[in-house]
């Protein structure tokens, strides 16, 4: 079956981030995005761990790791941009500032719950971090993610299994197959990988979906 790519997925993701936002990129996945943001487009990255003015990821061989993201990879700062303490960078996120936040995401519901921080296991991440504040405290939410589980379990669902971070927090959820928004009448296919149907795309979806 043809996918999207990670780098694909991140590109997608990158169209509708709009001039002028302020936004975070989630651990893992959604980091790529600030690779794949259109040239001549400002937009401003934060990071909860306290950085704001990020850029690309540094070239090889250039890291500083004393500047680091919340997933302690290094970064690079643009012209203006500034670390501080994390309690500031928490502020900024429960206080409405941030435009977009893009997280990763173990399930997403139907009406647009949010797990993405524990599923039960002995090696699950053992803290929230700052994905509650985030899911909440951003004005929009894209969760970017693959479709199905790595033994094809769809991670789109009626209603989440695991723990949630957010309740009815996602606006938007693109996967290696699909970009599909959360409306009012279910969770709406925007766009499609080439070559996969409809038809296809609901066999691997736990969830009813709407075009």
């Amino acid at each position: 079956m043809n996918k999207w790519t990670k780098d694909q997925m991140a590109q997608r993701v990158a169209q509708d981030i709009f001039d002028g936002a302020v936004v975070n990129l989630g651990i893992g996945l959604p980091t790529k995005v600030a690779n794949h943001l259109p040239a001549g487009r400002e937009v401003v990255l934060h990071s909860e761990n306290g950085v704001i003015g990020m850029g690309p990821a540094p070239a090889k061989g250039e890291e500083d790791y004393d500047l680091i993201n919340a997933g302690k990879e290094p970064v690079t700062l643009l012209p203006g941009g500034s670390f501080f303490h994390h309690a500031d960078s928490f502020a900024m996120m429960r206080g409405g500032h941030l435009d977009i936040c893009v997280l990763g995401a173990f399930q997403v519901s139907a009406n647009g719950d949010l797990a993405n921080w524990h599923t039960g296991a002995p090696d699950a991440i053992p803290a929230v971090g700052g994905a509650m504040d985030l899911a909440i405290g951003a004005k929009k939410t894209f969760v970017m993610m693959e479709h199905t589980t790595k033994t094809g379990e769809s991670k789109l669902v009626e209603q989440c299994s695991y723990p949630l971070t957010g309740i009815a927090c996602v606006s938007r959820i693109y996967t290696d197959l699909a970009v599909i928004d959360v409306t009012p009448q279910g969770l709406k296919v925007i766009e499609m990988v080439e070559g996969l149907s409809f038809e296809e795309l609901q066999k691997l979806t736990a969830a009813a979906l709407h075009s």
